[in-house]
């Protein structure tokens, strides 16, 4: 199959810049986001077209990408009344970029079985500026044809190394959400470290300079993640636990990264949005 045409659903720091990068490398792009002003500078910096609906968007598409912040969203933007499976024609890709449960991508699957569209998740990983950049990484999952019919689409916005099919549909969602709870706890322990030897005299950004060259380097102390606002990091936690409880799989460190987190985006004012 080749895709010639790519809807992309959800035209925020995240679906906005690689739109940008897809109609650059040559796709024609549609796109839908509720908030207007995300349209209207999608179509001016990303060169998209903007439409009315997911339905609309899939009508246009040979593939769809959901990008879109939380279940009850992927949720409407796909079975709602106007949602891409009101619009979809036979062999219709969809990719889910979001971040979701594995249980969720599963139930997901299951709902929409028979009804002639190809489920692929492709949960993104790296920060807003790897998307503007284009060198994100790709955790994928699903049946390998439309994966690897989605692959020279999903390299115009990621490291070409970087893009991976894990397995069935939902392993994507799997590797996410492992990578989501090491992500936050470095972060928490990051943290922890350098208001430590604050308390030492040591000046936080000299001795951040000093750590991202040395073992203890990680990905949000390079990135300076605690300097921006985190919003999905309890909700992150939260998938893992539940489906912790779900497999009755001990995870403690999660829990308590959870809270270290939580009280962290407190002291700094950090908004924590409704899950």
């Amino acid at each position: 199959m080749t895709i010639r045409t790519v809807g992309v659903i959800g035209l925020g720091a995240m679906g906005r810049p690689m739109s940008r990068h897809m109609v650059k490398a040559g796709y024609e792009v549609v796109g839908f986001d509720p908030v207007a002003e995300a349209c209207s500078r999608s179509e001016s910096e990303s060169g998209i077209i903007a439409l009315p609906s997911p339905k609309a968007v899939a009508e246009r598409s040979d593939a769809v990408m959901i990008v879109v912040g939380f279940e009850k969203q992927v949720e409407q933007v796909l079975l709602g009344e106007d949602g891409i499976l009101a619009g979809a024609r036979p062999g219709l890709i969809v990719g889910v970029g979001s971040t979701v449960s594995p249980t969720f991508a599963q139930a997901l699957a299951a709902r929409v079985k028979g009804r002639g569209i190809k489920l692929v998740d492709m949960p993104l990983t790296r920060s807003a500026e790897a998307a503007e950049g284009g060198n994100m990484l790709v955790l994928g999952g699903g049946d390998p044809d439309a994966f690897e019919a989605c692959r020279p689409l999903l390299e115009t916005f990621a490291v070409k190394e970087d893009i991976f099919n894990l397995g069935p549909f939902g392993s994507g969602q799997v590797a996410k959400m492992v990578n989501n709870m090491i992500l936050w706890a470095c972060m928490a322990a990051n943290d922890e470290g350098l208001r430590f030897g604050e308390r030492f005299g040591i000046d936080q950004e000299t001795m951040r300079a000093a750590l991202v060259r040395s073992s203890a380097a990680n990905f949000p102390l390079i990135e300076k993640a605690d300097t921006r606002p985190i919003p999905w990091a309890e909700k992150d936690m939260v998938i893992a636990q539940q489906e912790a409880d779900r497999l009755r799989f001990a995870i403690p460190l999660c829990g308590q990264v959870k809270e270290i987190i939580k009280a962290f985006k407190v002291a700094r004012g950090y908004p924590t949005p409704t899950m």
